[in-house]
């Protein structure tokens, strides 16, 4: 555990941080899209390549393709919306995390260094 006072992560490492925290947020957009792609092939009886295109457009806030052929199509559907709606919240946070860190890291060194 870091503090306020510590050095300011070497920018190679910093990087590699960015790198790793990047890596989890793939990881989260793939795992919504099986979700998305296991949904819509489950509920909707659409082949691999349809719902893929419909997790997808659905993940990506553009929304679906084809027409839902049910009841539990649409059912799942809304709350794929809405899921997809928090991962993408999530993702871009653990995009951000570490660049906000450090910027709120060199701004508590230039208080530090102020008060010394």
């Amino acid at each position: 555990m870091s503090a306020y006072r510590d050095r300011l992560l070497p920018r190679r490492d910093f990087l590699r941080r960015q790198f790793r925290f990047l890596g989890v947020a793939i990881l989260l957009v793939a795992v919504a899209l099986a979700i998305g792609v296991a949904g819509y092939m489950g509920f909707a009886g659409l082949g691999f390549t349809d719902a893929f295109l419909n997790a997808s457009m659905i993940l990506g806030g553009m929304g679906p393709v084809d027409p839902l052929p049910n009841a539990a199509a649409k059912w799942f559907a809304s709350f794929y919306a809405l899921f997809s709606g928090i991962i993408l919240l999530g993702t871009v946070a653990v995009m951000l995390a570490p660049l906000l860190h450090r910027i709120l890291h060199v701004f508590h060194l230039d208080e530090y260094d102020k008060d010394r």
